[in-house]
Parts: structure tokens; C-alpha cells; sequence
């Protein structure tokens, strides 16, 4: 049984997005964002109890805290990121970082094509865009703001970012005269 056939059958879960934590994090990070967030989430929490959630992340936890089991499952995730998102130094498409409207339409770029690409799990996390744009998170961050003000974007309860209608809209608004730069990104199964 190839990768792609395991991939149908039960859909990778990335335990690194479902922590909020770097695939780069050490066990003691793991373990305090995973004591936070438990805290959080517990179902004994009445103010933010949510049994769905912190199952999610006690299962992360359970993965990612074993050096067998983790390494074991950075193997896939290093092969599920690899097929997913081309590992190419161009990465950024042409864009140009100078150009706050460009980075702003990367980043809109590398949301719709999530949204198209995993329409049940539209999110991506800002450490995910960091290391698909090849930008620092100081860059993004600003324009990631600007873009939830606008209503381009929306952050889920784990606070990562998808695109909305309007961010839609907005990067199809100059399609007719000018198409976004392409980035590197694998076209939707």
C-alpha cells in the first residue's frame, strides 16, 4: 500500500497544527503548550471546556511526547508536507516583499488554495505560512492583521488562518487584468 492510498483511507491529522507548536519544538515546549491548552480545554472548565478539543490535543500530545511514536510520525509528516507543498526556494511565487499589496495577495493565494485543496480543514497556521512564504513571522503578522480587519480572513479557535468570501472576492477583484503569481502549490486532488 503506497502513501497516497493510506492518505484516502484515513486523512493525515497534523499533530504539530492541532498543538499550535513547531515541528522544530522540543519535548518541554510540547509539554507546556499541551498543559495550557488542557487547561483550556478541559471539560471541567466551565468557562472554556470543550471535550472535542481537548481530545484532539491529549491525542497530539500522546503522539508527539513519545520519541518513537514522533519519530515515526515525522517521517509521514515530512513526506505528507513534501507532496503537499512543492520544497522549492522560489517559493514566494514572484512576489515581491517590498510590496505590502503582493504579500498580501500571497498570503490570500496560499489560503484559497487550502480552502481548495482540504475544504473540511481550510486553516493553516502562521508558522505554516512563515515556512511556505519563506517570510518572517515579523512581516506577516502585520498583514495578517490588516486582512482580519478587512474580513479577508478569518482565525479559527486554534488560531489559525483560512480565507472568507470577501478575501476571496478581494484577490479575484484584478484577476481579469493581472492573475495572481503562481505559486508552488500542488493543484486539488
Amino acid at each position: 500500500m503506497n502513501l497516497k492510498e493510506i492518505k484516502k483511507m484515513s486523512p493525515f491529522v497534523d499533530y504539530y497544527e492541532d498543538l499550535q507548536v513547531s515541528p522544530k519544538a522540543d519535548f518541554e515546549t510540547i509539554e507546556r503548550v499541551f498543559r495550557l491548552l488542557a487547561k483550556r480545554y478541559h471539560p471541567d472548565n466551565p468557562n472554556t471546556g470543550d471535550i472535542t478539543r481537548f481530545n484532539i490535543i491529549t491525542r497530539a500530545y500522546h503522539e508527539l511526547s513519545d520519541p518513537q511514536k514522533r519519530a515515526a510520525y515525522d517521517v509521514a509528516f515530512d513526506r505528507i508536507q513534501a507532496s503537499r507543498w512543492k520544497d522549492n526556494p522560489e517559493s514566494t511565487g514572484g512576489f515581491d516583499v517590498k510590496d505590502p499589496k503582493q504579500i498580501r495577495q500571497a498570503i490570500l493565494t496560499v489560503l484559497l488554495q487550502q480552502r481548495l485543496q482540504e475544504p473540511s480543514a481550510p486553516e493553516i497556521g502562521l508558522w505554516y505560512l512563515e515556512k511556505l512564504l519563506g517570510w518572517p513571522e515579523k512581516i506577516l503578522e502585520f498583514h495578517i492583521w490588516y486582512m482580519k480587519e478587512k474580513g479577508w480572513i478569518r482565525s479559527s479557535d486554534s488560531g489559525q488562518y483560512m480565507i472568507s468570501a470577501d478575501g476571496v472576492d478581494k484577490l479575484e477583484e484584478n484577476w481579469d487584468k493581472e492573475p495572481p503569481a503562481r505559486l508552488q502549490l500542488p493543484l486539488p486532488n
